[in-house]
């Protein structure tokens, strides 16, 4: 199977730069555009750790969410400058909501042929509670998704 249209998923993670990597060599052993994206969850009490039932709240500023996407804009357009040299065609996708779904949205509508992302690799109890992003897209995307673990 040809892959001509690579989805990378990026974050300021160590992980990301990991899947970052192997997503380039892929698309540049398959002459392909890169896309690259990333999702900024919604500011909301539950990821701050706020239990609304034990009446605690938290204060959601809004200048805060505004640095949060113009973080998210600046770490696309670092990625991209670094790619612009070795990629004609590089593609850019910020979104804001629940990163399993806005990454298979945009994989979906920018009909990526891979998807390339980073796993932190939870098990156990930091699996049951958070999931894992990776598993999820892994488990509804439909096109190949390459799972690139933290610890290579």
């Amino acid at each position: 199977m040809e892959y001509k249209r690579i989805l990378i998923a990026v974050d300021d993670t160590e992980c990301s730069r990991k899947a970052l990597e192997h997503g380039k060599r892929f698309a540049t052993l398959n002459n392909a555009v890169i896309g690259l994206v990333h999702v900024t969850e919604p500011a909301t009490p539950s990821n701050y750790g706020v239990d609304p039932l034990m009446g605690q709240q938290a204060i959601i500023v809004p200048q805060t969410i505004h640095m949060q996407e113009e973080n998210a804009q600046s770490l696309l357009d670092e990625i991209e400058a670094s790619l612009k040299d070795s990629f004609s065609e590089i593609y850019s996708f910020h979104r804001t909501g629940t990163p399993r779904q806005e990454i298979l949205a945009v994989a979906v509508e920018w009909n990526a042929d891979l998807i390339v992302m980073g796993t932190h690799g939870r098990t156990g109890f930091d699996h049951f509670i958070s999931g894992s992003v990776s598993e999820s897209v892994l488990r509804r995307a439909s096109c190949p998704v390459l799972v690139v673990p933290g610890k290579c």
